[in-house]
């Protein structure tokens, strides 16, 4: 990708609201896990987000920093814990999220992991350097500053730890054919920081990361068309993701994801 310019970045700007606010806090309360995405996407055995979880994991094991020392890993924002669920037996992991419902499930999902109600943003618990692997799944765009939060990433990582993060893609392929209040990507209201990749890239770089990869995850926000029934979409549009899932790859173009992938590594 090209480099973007102070100038051009402001072009690039997605259309959730900008960084001068705060999210929407009476939001984050236990139904928020029963209301916007999570509603109307099943989160049983076999199900996207089931996927999801095992390719995400796949990922992280694959590019986290390797060494026989014990690697610690945060994920900001842990949700249902899931993912640390799956990594606990790999990594000496922490999750934190600020739902009392997240951190009940992630007890039960993720037995051996420290879970705790708090601030994600918060990482005064941990030293420079004292982290292997920081995760964020879908969480960077509820901050108010996520430059300054990559910023605190950083300190916190050891030379060659990864942060691997998971946002909207706001300027994405299919996005023209949908209604930008109500999609996947607008009806979160807690939605106040969606910007196109380069804008994250230059962010990464500007602090030091090294970027190595930025994908998308498929078009599987259907319908985009009319009059085709909606799981003959999911199914059309949603096989590419399914490959790149089931091969544990990353050959999905940013354009072609709803949300982007990243995985970026401190030198």
């Amino acid at each position: 990708m090209l480099p973007v310019t102070l100038l051009t970045m402001n072009l690039l700007i997605g259309d959730c609201k900008t960084m001068t606010q705060q999210a929407p806090a009476e939001h984050y309360t236990d139904e928020y896990f029963d209301k916007w995405n999570y509603a109307d996407r099943p989160l049983g055995k076999y199900s996207m987000y089931w996927f999801a979880r095992r390719y995400f994991a796949a990922l992280i094991r694959r590019y986290a920093p390797q060494g026989d020392k014990q690697r610690k890993l945060y994920e900001m924002g842990c949700g249902l814990g899931d993912l640390l669920g799956l990594l606990q037996d790999d990594f000496a992991c922490t999750g934190v999220d600020m739902i009392p419902r997240a951190i009940e499930a992630t007890h039960k999902n993720a037995p051996k992991v420290e879970a705790y109600m708090g601030d994600a943003t918060d990482f005064s618990r941990f030293a420079d350097g004292d982290l292997s692997v920081v995760v964020a799944l879908h969480l960077v765009e509820h901050l108010p500053d996520p430059q300054q939060t990559i910023r605190d990433i950083y300190a916190k990582l050891q030379s060659g730890g990864l942060f691997f993060f998971a946002t909207p893609h706001p300027e994405y392929s299919l996005r023209r054919f949908k209604d930008r209040d109500t999609d996947a990507i607008g009806k979160d209201k807690t939605h106040i920081n969606c910007h196109v990749p380069q804008v994250w890239q230059q962010w990464c770089e500007d602090t030091g990361f090294t970027v190595i990869k930025q994908f998308g995850d498929g078009l599987w926000d259907v319908p985009y068309l009319p009059l085709i029934p909606k799981t003959l979409q999911f199914a059309l549009f949603g096989l590419p993701a399914f490959l790149q899932v089931a091969t544990q790859t990353t050959f999905m173009p940013l354009s072609l994801g709803v949300n982007q992938i990243n995985i970026v590594r401190k030198p």
